[in-house]
């Protein structure tokens, strides 16, 4: 079945002076993320969520979307840019500057999901929303032929409506019908930022128990606490959650003991049964999808404890440790400088920021990390915030 069309009406295009003023990483439509090359030439989103990564580019005030581009040359810079590798390269599509299911937005999503669907790349295609989806969405997602798409419904369970504007129902109610819906697409529940104090709950996390029944995987993390976050915090006389800002997701140890041990439980005698539970991202769509994870989490072996065996099994038959030489000449390619090693766990590069160090780690399914920015051992990924050190002393 042929995806059908959508009525569209056109966002307006910002004038070349109006894009000038937006900052460089917003200007530039694509960023290489950790899940995938991302698209994100629509910005403006009203849906006001206080710890949006919006802030980061100063444009938390812009509500109404507007388009940079037509989605004809949005697809083609896509395509053609140096890192997209078809039927390879994991894609994003609206996960940093809107919301792709905006009725305003939905109509350019759908068309570029088409656009690239038509080419026949096979390529796995992330859609992250926490607005409403219904049947008819459904309907058109189902007809898409060769793209492997997910969509990721963002719950988060903050009753705070300073800090998370939206009911969280919404969400919750897109899940169900994505979900009892779904034929030729996967959809995640991706329960996020989990925050102690604030959505850690009993309560929290029972409710999240039954949203995970009604997804194909669940992926739970922490919070971007950034500096622009904490100061519109502040600005806003919101309880800032954390004395310090941080660079990764702060997931802190107690918290994710707790989710985890409550995730368990559903193994002893009379307990609750749990959808599918997972840490990472690429672990949930790759499991959502029968395949192994793209971002080879594999050797990270703390990560696999909570994944099913099976899984595990899919993921081991598929992560292969890389040639030295190969790794080497196609990181000096890149720009890599000093020793390049290929332990275990990770490629451990020098002198490359995460684009590239991404591009290493999708094409060989294999772990590549930053000498300078270690990731540590089941920190892996999250900032040191709420973790025990090594001396046995805390981080506040």
């Amino acid at each position: 079945m042929t995806a059908p069309a959508m009525p569209r009406r056109m966002l307006p295009l910002l004038t070349p002076e109006q894009i000038s003023r937006l900052k460089p990483g917003l200007a530039d439509p694509i960023e290489y993320r950790k899940s995938g090359l991302s698209l994100n030439d629509i910005v403006g989103c009203p849906l006001d969520c206080g710890y949006c990564v919006r802030h980061l580019f100063d444009n938390f005030q812009m509500k109404t979307p507007r388009r940079l581009m037509s989605d004809e040359a949005a697809v083609e810079a896509l395509v053609s840019h140096r890192y997209f590798r078809p039927h390879k390269t994991p894609i994003q599509l609206y996960n940093r500057a809107t919301d792709p299911m905006l009725p305003v937005v939905k109509p350019h999503l759908i068309t570029k999901l088409r656009m690239l669907d038509e080419r026949g790349l096979t390529n796995h295609v992330l859609i992250i929303t926490r607005w409403r989806v219904d049947a008819e969405d459904c309907a058109v997602l189902n007809g898409f032929k060769n793209l492997r798409l997910t969509v990721l419904v963002t719950h988060s369970g903050i009753d705070d409506p300073r800090i998370e504007p939206v009911d969280s129902s919404i969400a919750a109610q897109s899940l169900r019908t994505l979900y009892e819906n779904a034929e030729r697409y996967r959809t995640i529940l991706y329960w996020r930022p989990i925050v102690p104090g604030l959505n850690d709950s009993d309560e929290h996390i029972e409710r999240a128990r039954h949203l995970s029944l009604h997804a194909h995987a669940t992926v739970f993390t922490g919070l971007f606490f950034r500096n622009e976050i904490k100061e519109y915090y502040e600005a806003h006389g919101l309880p800032t959650p954390y004395n310090a800002t941080a660079r990764r997701k702060i997931m802190p140890e107690p918290a994710e003991q707790r989710i985890t041990d409550a995730y368990e439980s559903r193994n002893e005698p009379g307990g609750a049964p749990w959808g599918t539970l997972f840490r990472k991202t690429s672990c949930g769509v790759a499991y959502a999808h029968g395949e192994a994870d793209y971002n080879g989490h594999y050797g990270i072996k703390e990560l696999c404890d909570i994944c099913p065996p099976e899984q595990i099994e899919l993921c081991k038959k598929a992560w292969v440790k890389p040639d030295l030489g190969e790794v080497t000449r196609e990181a000096r390619a890149l720009g890599a400088i000093g020793h390049v090693e290929v332990n275990d766990r990770a490629i451990v590069v020098e002198g490359l920021d995460e684009p590239p160090r991404y591009f290493l780690q999708h094409g060989f399914g294999f772990q590549c990390h930053d000498r300078a920015k270690p990731h540590l051992y089941r920190q892996h990924g999250r900032a040191p915030i709420g973790w025990e050190a090594e001396n046995g002393s805390h981080t506040p």
